[in-house]
């Protein structure tokens, strides 16, 4: 009986030092799968990352899992320290199952805590990891990194800082991109748009700057990064965009607008909007058959700058009715929704406005209001979040943290808990002084630029709350990472102006189209093109043929952006013009399932090469094609994954919405095969693909 006892309490010993001592974890679906372990001496670490869809297996040559900046204040030199998984001891599991993992750890010396947390949905190919941050003292969380991970084939894509005050088209801050596995068909990054992801000697963090105190006991959850997989290392950026649009907060869609600037410019009022929308509504959608207009916008034009915004921001001048009643009415008349233009910086039409907010202790830069001010900002969202409630169902943000030639920065932030580095030199400098073009202030730059964009998620968060529908672009002043759209639906393309550049339609297609191609095809930078906004198409003058319009309308809507915003002086087109709009309107609406894989193709429009846009689905696709040289010219292209097509369809019958490609005309192809295209000089042509 007594040998039976003992080896009872033998296994019962047995098992609860197996249970103690287990040092291996695994959180995994059919996708994806991520190895933690425990080591011998108490540390977390991530083991290995499997891509099951592609059978590659990435094993991390150290053990560092997260790092942290810390010290007593950014406004104190010398005294930060970093801190890696490794300075951590392991203390218990906290939870376990296959679809999330949690770990607490603890470093005695500086008396933090942080619970590591990952996370997998079941039909995800995608795993999330977040770190929470407690501290027993007061402690100031300089730059958090989630993800460390040393891996051979990391790389990444875009890797231009350019964190400009000053300068025409030069604002390329960098901030929230990807990184990718070359070999692992593997994808990496931060779930926040200010992210500042990098590689260094193979080594990829995933992370940003915050620079905030946490008090004591007060936990700090930090935002999600993400590792996710694909198939092919060569078409990991489709991975990741089908990433993006899973997470997006609201479904891709075709939204087609009418905008009030082309028409009236500032000058704009409620009998001129209301007469626009009628004519608009008239021709495109009475006579024409084209669907009606998802919303009619109110540009810049339409605040009063003589009232006193300090209870009440944007409020409306003699111009409308004080809550837009008329332009609801006259908008709900043609099955559309009222929009409207506001600059949330106060810049522009609203720049007056500064320095009475200033006057009265809300939080200024230079010329315009700050991003992070928690006054003025509470009042902006209160104004936002009420004009969504009365039934406006788009924003056009122009004028975030600047616009094309000038941006500000928060330089004293102190005085509402916002980071700041006076060891810099600051004093004196202006918020857009020219010295800030400077790298040496990159950090402070970016501190404002991550608490401006958190503020800005958290009214985003709001509105999406009260109106699940509305339509947010954010444009002059925004930068273009993808977690933006998480928030809104479309940002601006940064860099470019509001009218194209040129004498004629194909230099302005040239001018557009040359900055599509610096910003995706030279510098890389990993934002879907589909939700980008564009200042196009315009048309505020007639007298061009139907073909000349045509060709430059269809190249325009080829670029697969699903924001389509007309800028059109609507009593000067012709009924010429306005059949070729409907029918560019139509063909947009067809081929939109499209648009969700849409990209550029062909060489650079500056140096006059055949260039175009293609996209893609299970059904068919599209291709158009310029040649803006002044000489005939031949282009081929291939018709395989490259171009976006996907593999399983066998066959393609071609058709074209424009009159200049009839040797097209019920034309077969097949995957793979070879497409040649003839091109006279200027020449745009579409091809349909079924």
């Amino acid at each position: 009986m007594k040998s039976i006892l003992k080896l009872c309490l033998a296994l019962i010993l047995f098992i609860a030092v197996s249970c103690t001592t287990k040092n291996e974890f695994v959180i995994a679906n059919e996708s994806v799968a991520r190895v933690v372990k425990i080591s011998n001496d108490g540390h977390l670490f991530t083991s290995e990352i499997l891509n099951k869809i592609s059978g590659k297996k990435l094993i991390p040559r150290d053990k560092e899992e997260f790092r942290l900046r810390i010290s007593p204040g950014t406004h104190i030199e010398g005294l930060d320290v970093v801190l890696s998984s490794e300075d951590f001891k392991f203390i218990k599991v906290l939870q376990e199952d296959s679809t999330s993992l949690g770990f607490l750890l603890e470093n005695r010396e500086h008396q933090l805590e942080v619970e590591v947390h990952y996370e997998l949905e079941k039909d995800d190919f995608y795993i999330h990891k977040y770190l929470n941050i407690k501290s027993a003292k007061p402690v100031t969380l300089e730059r958090i990194d989630m993800e460390s991970l040393s891996l051979g084939d990391l790389y990444q894509p875009y890797r231009i800082k350019q964190i400009t005050a000053q300068g025409v088209a030069q604002w390329r801050p960098g901030l929230g991109q990807p990184l990718y596995g070359s070999e692992s068909a593997t994808f990496f990054g931060t779930e926040f748009p200010a992210a500042d992801n990098y590689v260094e000697n193979k080594k990829g963090y995933c992370g940003y700057l915050w620079g905030r105190e946490i008090k004591p006991d007060e936990v700090y959850t930090s935002h999600k990064a993400v590792i996710g997989v694909g198939d092919n290392p060569e078409y990991i950026q489709d991975t990741f965009f089908n990433y993006i649009d899973r997470i997006r907060i609201r479904p891709l869609r075709l939204q087609i607008q009418y905008n009030s600037w082309f028409d009236f410019y500032n000058g704009v009022d409620k009998e001129k909007f209301n007469q626009s929308v009628s004519k608009v509504h008239q021709e495109l959608v009475s006579e024409r058959n084209v669907d009606p207009l998802s919303t009619y916008v109110i540009d810049d034009g339409w605040q009063d700058v003589n009232a006193d915004w300090s209870q009440k921001a944007w409020q409306v001048n003699s111009k409308f009715d004080a809550n837009f009643s008329s332009s609801i009415k006259s908008v709900e008349l043609a099955g559309s929704k009222l929009g409207l233009w506001m600059s949330p910086g106060c810049l522009f039409g609203a720049q007056t406005v500064v320095q009475n907010y200033k006057e009265q202790g809300f939080e200024t830069l230079g010329k315009w209001m700050s991003m992070a001010g928690p006054k003025y900002m509470r009042l902006l969202e209160d104004r936002i979040l009420e004009l969504t409630k009365s039934g406006v169902n788009y924003f056009k943000l122009d004028g975030v943290f600047g616009h094309l030639n000038t941006r500000e920065f928060e330089l004293n932030g102190n005085k509402y808990g916002m980071p700041y580095m006076p060891q810099l030199g600051t004093e004196g400098l202006s918020a857009s002084d020219p010295l800030l073009n400077s790298s040496k202030y990159d950090e402070l730059k970016t501190y404002y630029l991550v608490a401006g964009t958190e503020r800005l998620m958290e009214l985003f968060k709001n509105q999406h709350q009260l109106d699940p529908n509305v339509y947010v672009v954010i444009s002059n002043g925004a930068y273009l990472s993808p977690w933006w759209l998480m928030y809104i639906d479309a940002v601006w393309m940064i860099n470019a102006g509001d009218a194209a550049e040129g004498s004629n339609r194909t230099q302005e297609l040239v001018y557009r189209d040359g900055v599509y191609y610096d910003t995706w095809q030279v510098e890389h930078t990993q934002f879907p093109i589909n939700s980008v906004f564009n200042h196009e198409p315009k048309k505020v003058k007639t007298g061009e043929s139907s073909e000349e319009f045509s060709e430059y309308l269809w190249m325009n809507l080829s670029r697969g952006t699903g924001f389509i915003e007309l800028y059109i002086k609507t009593q000067k087109l012709s009924e010429s013009d306005w059949d070729v709009l409907a029918k560019g309107l139509k063909w947009a609406k067809k081929v939109f399932p499209y648009f969700k894989r849409a990209k550029m193709h062909g060489g650079n429009p500056k140096q006059s090469e055949v260039y175009g846009y293609t996209g893609w689905n299970e059904d068919g696709g599209y291709i158009s094609f310029h040649n803006p040289s002044d000489q005939p010219t031949s282009y081929t292209i291939t018709l395989d994954r490259k171009l976006g097509l996907i593999l399983g369809k066998d066959l393609y019958k071609v058709s074209s919405p424009l009159e200049n490609a009839e040797e097209f005309k019920s034309r077969v192809y097949a995957y793979g095969s070879e497409l040649t295209i003839n091109l006279n000089p200027g020449e745009v042509k579409v091809l349909n693909f079924h």
